[in-house]
């Protein structure tokens, strides 16, 4: 029998090591961002090592010992008895570490990923949350654990659980801490909250309150100077997801697009395309169009963008509706006006406008899409509706990955493709070439490339909204 001082410090040794995980672009094992304030106890509720008799302690902690070792060298299967013993002798172990959860998890994680029957799958994941659950009975903590099951659920057990379930969870673990809400929520939350909002399958009201959650939590981590990797991968992907729900009328406020707008416009006072939006911006968010921050704005454009207005019409009501900020009428009548002209070069300029109002102000990237290429039939000399096609898609990196890596790379391929179309149309292909240019080094790695088993001159398929085949090309 080993001495229990020798075990001891084996272990304590053990526990000092561990590893902590790295966040991944997509997925991350996590770790606690900001601690919860625990309660101060006499005892923990779970059983420890103290409380075992001598035998009982030497065997629990040299299974603890021996498993770790075996956890280390990816031996899951080795690790799983021994883990048994460890885990249900003394699930507190010495009433401080929680590795032995994490353990747990990645035992049954590797269990769960090479079991064929699905009824066997399920109970894996019912064991997974039953060691959350018991880790909550030995160290509370019930927002993290929340968001930590949520996490699980959306990237590694999604069949198991509905969105409605996972997003319950996410809520759960949201509500709680709020600003301070662990990093590893944000991204998978702020793609299943922004598809509900626009899918309206929950409230104004409701969206704007966990918006208004992700985009203080990411101000919060972000200037909190911890988990700058991970960090930094959320600030790729959830501010533009969110910036997306402009469209959504009445889910972000005035003070919202003060805050944002007049900034803008302040640092571009000569730009007659950002003094307009910003404009159009603060009337569409519902500012009162007394208030100092429209008439900041409509002061610029009377001064700097005037131009003079189409003759009384349907033209003319278009542009009102859209220089008031509603954008919707401002399509609907466009259209009309479109349908109605006989004058071709109108009817490509106006296709092309819509397209705008689409990508920019509405943010529905396939009927700008669906626009843009109405408008190049119209003109086929024209490479300006390729240009704005390829501007949809380089922006739809966080629409159809994390914001960073494969994914988020990927699509711009197809955006240089619609790029070097535009390239024939002189008044564009100088702004064609720039981007070109600046996106290439966007494009994925040779190593990428070789990972995946591809090679670069195949055809690849983009999916998400674009759907389009393209041709496989490495980064310089």
């Amino acid at each position: 029998m080993r001495k229990p001082i020798l075990i001891s410090f084996i272990y304590t040794i053990l526990f000092l090591i561990a590893c902590t995980p790295k966040v991944s672009e997509t997925v991350a094992v996590v770790e606690e961002q900001i601690p919860e304030p625990q309660e101060v106890v006499d005892k923990n509720p779970c059983t420890t090592l103290d409380e075992l008799s001598s035998r009982e302690r030497d065997e629990v902690e040299t299974a603890y010992v021996l498993y770790k070792d075996q956890i280390k060298q990816g031996n899951y299967d080795e690790a799983f008895p021994l883990w048994k013993v460890a885990y249900y002798g003394a699930p507190a172990a010495n009433g401080v570490i929680k590795y032995q959860f994490e353990d747990g998890l990645a035992i049954y994680k590797n269990k769960y990923e090479n079991e064929s029957n699905p009824a066997l799958k399920s109970a894996y994941v019912d064991t997974i949350m039953m060691i959350y659950d018991k880790r909550i009975e030995c160290y509370g903590q019930p927002a993290y654990v929340a968001g930590r099951k949520a996490f699980d659920y959306y990237y590694y057990y999604n069949t198991e659980a509905t969105d409605d379930e996972i997003y319950a969870l996410f809520k759960e673990a949201v509500d709680a801490k709020k600003k301070t809400t662990d990093y590893f929520v944000i991204n998978p939350f702020t793609k299943i909250l922004t598809d509900k909002i626009i899918a309206k399958e929950i409230s104004v009201e409701e969206g704007r309150l966990y918006t208004g959650y992700m985009m203080d939590a990411i101000e919060y981590g972000m200037a909190s100077g911890k988990n700058k990797e991970a960090w930094n991968v959320i600030n790729n992907y959830a501010p533009a997801r969110l910036e997306n729900l402009e469209a959504v009328q009445g889910l972000y406020d005035c003070a919202y697009f003060e805050k944002k707008y007049i900034a803008i416009l302040r640092d571009n006072p000569d730009d007659c395309e950002i003094i307009n939006t910003a404009y159009g911006r603060l009337l569409w968010g519902g500012c009162d169009p007394s208030s100092e921050s429209v008439i900041e704005a409509k002061a610029a454009k009377d001064e700097k963008c005037y131009t003079p207005p189409p003759p009384p019409g349907k033209l003319r009501l278009a542009y009102n509706a859209y220089e008031s900020g509603q954008y919707f009428e401002a399509v609907k009548l466009f259209d009309e006006y479109v349908n109605e002209t006989d004058d071709i070069q109108k009817k490509a300029k106006y296709t092309l406008l819509i397209s705008k109002l689409y990508y920019g102000d509405i943010k529905d990237f396939p009927k700008s899409r669906k626009y843009a290429l109405q408008a190049a039939e119209l003109n086929p000399s024209s490479g300006e509706p390729y240009l704005l096609i390829g501007k949809l898609y380089a922006s739809s990196g966080p629409l159809c990955g994390p914001g960073t890596g494969w994914d988020s790379q990927v699509v711009t391929w197809v955006a240089i493709d619609m790029w070097e179309k535009a390239l024939k149309d002189p008044l564009v292909s100088e702004e064609a070439r720039k981007l070109i240019n600046t996106y290439k080094q966007y494009m994925p790695s040779t190593g990428d490339v070789f990972q995946r088993t591809l090679k670069v001159g195949d055809s690849y398929k983009i999916g998400c909204w674009i759907n389009r085949m393209t041709t496989i090309r490495t980064a310089p």
